[in-house]
């Protein structure tokens, strides 16, 4: 990776990544598919100023889907689950 904005493709908005941020300091980000830990902890580090304590990755196959008689794929993609240090704080997207 030559970025550390290239890493990190989003943050993922679900319920239980906001049940994960509550009760057990985790975050919930969408990476590039060729990113590995010590990358995708280096980006968070840099771009949130936060330390990171553990990364854990999950590759998320694309499902299938018809349209008629045609049938496609979405894209593959790649979730990692950030653990912050105890007395860390992000805060992505509080409240709209």
């Amino acid at each position: 990776m030559k970025h550390v904005h290239d890493v990190l493709r989003g943050p993922l908005l679900t319920e239980k990544g906001t049940m994960l941020k509550e009760t057990e300091n985790k975050v919930l980000f969408k990476v590039a598919k060729n990113a590995n830990k010590i990358e995708i902890r280096k980006a968070v580090e840099e771009i949130f100023k936060v330390k990171v304590d553990s990364v854990a990755t999950i590759n998320c196959k694309g499902k299938k889907k018809r349209m008629g008689r045609y049938e496609g794929k979405r894209p593959d993609w790649k979730k990692a689950i950030i653990t912050l240090k105890k007395g860390e704080k992000l805060d992505i997207v509080e409240g709209a």
